[in-house]
């Protein structure tokens, strides 16, 4: 990390969790959330992944520059679609984690 403190910055969400899926649909899950997250106002990041340890489960981490902007987004048609899209796939969530990011690499 950079000496100084310019690669920090201030006031951001952060949200990580994991979502549990219906046996075999992992990978249309994860197509439905890729497509329907694009263009999000005050999204920094939204990282997919999958779990190594359980092939019925997805993490998701996002960042954003604030929680408002995080529950605008819910609202987005896009977001509404996936949501619709992903729903019947979903078995239930697991952890959830809410952080405040304070900097890193691409933020």
């Amino acid at each position: 990390m950079p000496a100084d403190s310019s690669w920090q910055v201030a006031g951001m969400y952060g949200l990580i969790g994991r979502m549990l899926i219906a046996p075999g649909q992992r990978d249309a899950v994860i197509a439905i959330l890729r497509e329907g997250t694009d263009g999000m106002p005050g999204c920094r990041s939204y990282v997919v992944a999958r779990d190594p340890t359980d092939a019925d489960a997805l993490w998701i981490t996002e960042v954003w520059d604030s929680q408002g902007h995080h529950r605008a987004s819910l609202a987005l048609p896009a977001v509404q679609a996936a949501i619709a899209r992903a729903r019947p796939h979903i078995s239930g969530f697991g952890e959830r984690f809410e952080t405040e990011p304070v900097g890193g690499v691409g933020l």
